[in-house]
């Protein structure tokens, strides 16, 4: 390592030392560990000086060295520090670092198109559009949903703890919630009152018009984030079957759903049959929506993953398509960017099954809808990534 910045805080001098310490222990594992994040707070919580703010400040620089990775590797200690002082969030942990060591500008240069992986582009060439870009490569909000009608008791602790938020337009019960803050600390989650949840991952079913009522299967709940919202625009009138291979994910869910009071929820830990009216199949895919809150993602992601998720997509959705009742519909959705995992997937199981056709979603929030579904692309509502297509059954 080079000298430390002459410096009159030795405070942030300190912090620079233990950035670069942290970074070089890292190094090995930036492009090939898709378990990063453990590994980055088992290195943090490792030190026991390390307090609170601490590890807050110490997450979000090592972040934003995983985020802006292509443009930090091969740069001297100086340079390094630099770029993520500059690129760092301004939060108040990370004020006074930014103020030491991110003043100075970019150096010149930089190919912003470096910060994705090159074979993305043929999946979604939108993602290298400046607007969608600047979001995958930004640090995500925190999005929460409210789980109640008056939103008073949420804003009046939040009030109490000094905490701001702002209402999206596009849904008034989701609210971003400034700064870095711990929700699950909170009375209102306690009490199920709010639930954390990405903005586009609300929009998807705010792009049906799902009516009251009726039997939906949610085919791969996972933690049922989604699950719960399903749960809220069916009514009390209406019932969810929760449904997923991993046990851990529907034990959750099952915490999830007592604490917001939704009875409404039936876990199936077993392959469901029957039919239902609707059927919600959440694939599981490689998450190319989720890389501003995952990162490291992008840099060990490859074609081959993708390739996999699309083969177990295309079984998930033919098989579920099964339990659709005659008139009912089925929803496929993915966290994830690519046609592969997207279009191809609806454009290939309606080639199959003729029984089934395309409907137009209920609202576009501004996205052009394309001929097997709808893109909500980070950078226009400040969401991660997602993909979603309705269908009929005749």
């Amino acid at each position: 390592m080079t000298p430390d910045y002459a410096s009159p805080h030795p405070v942030v001098s300190n912090q620079r030392r233990v950035v670069l310490a942290l970074l070089h222990a890292l190094r090995p594992h930036l492009r090939g560990d898709r378990s990063l994040p453990t590994r980055i707070e088992s290195l943090i919580k490792a030190d026991r000086r390390f307090g609170s703010r601490d590890r807050r400040l110490y997450r979000e620089l090592l972040y934003t060295a995983v985020r802006y990775l292509p443009w930090i590797e091969g740069r001297t200690d100086d340079e390094a520090i630099g770029l993520i002082g500059h690129l760092a969030a301004e939060l108040p942990a990370t004020h006074g670092f930014r103020a030491a060591f991110g003043a100075g500008p970019l150096p010149d240069g930089l190919d912003p198109d470096e910060l994705l992986p090159a074979w993305l582009r043929a999946e979604c060439p939108a993602a290298f559009e400046p607007a969608v870009r600047t979001a995958l490569c930004a640090r995500a909000p925190l999005w929460l949903r409210l789980q109640v009608d008056d939103p008073a008791p949420v804003a009046a602790e939040f009030a109490s703890l000094g905490w701001t938020y702002t209402p999206s337009p596009l849904r008034p019960d989701a609210w971003a919630v400034d700064g870095d803050r711990d929700l699950t600390r909170t009375d209102a989650f306690a009490h199920g009152l709010i639930e954390v949840q990405d903005l586009g991952s609300q929009l998807i079913l705010d792009t049906l018009a799902l009516e009251p009522g009726g039997h939906w299967l949610d085919a791969c709940a996972g933690a049922g984030g989604k699950t719960l919202q399903l749960a809220r625009l069916l009514g009390p009138a209406g019932r969810v079957t929760a449904h997923d291979v991993r046990p851990g994910a529907l034990a959750e869910l099952e915490v999830r759903a007592h604490r917001a009071g939704l009875r409404s929820i039936v876990i199936s830990r077993t392959a469901p049959t029957g039919l239902f009216d609707g059927v919600l199949v959440d694939a599981p895919c490689s998450g190319t929506g989720t890389w501003r809150r995952s990162p490291h993602l992008k840099w060990n992601t490859t074609p081959e993953h993708v390739a996999r998720s699309a083969r177990l997509q295309t079984e998930l959705l033919r098989r579920f398509s099964e339990r659709v009742h005659p008139g009912g519909r089925l929803i496929y959705a993915t966290c994830s960017l690519c046609r592969s995992e997207n279009e191809a997937i609806v454009a290939a199981f309606l080639a199959d099954r003729p029984e089934f056709t395309l409907e137009p979603p209920a609202q576009t929030f501004g996205f052009p809808p394309g001929p097997h579904g709808l893109a909500i692309l980070p950078g226009r509502h400040d969401t991660d990534g997602f993909f979603v297509a309705s269908m009929r059954r005749a």
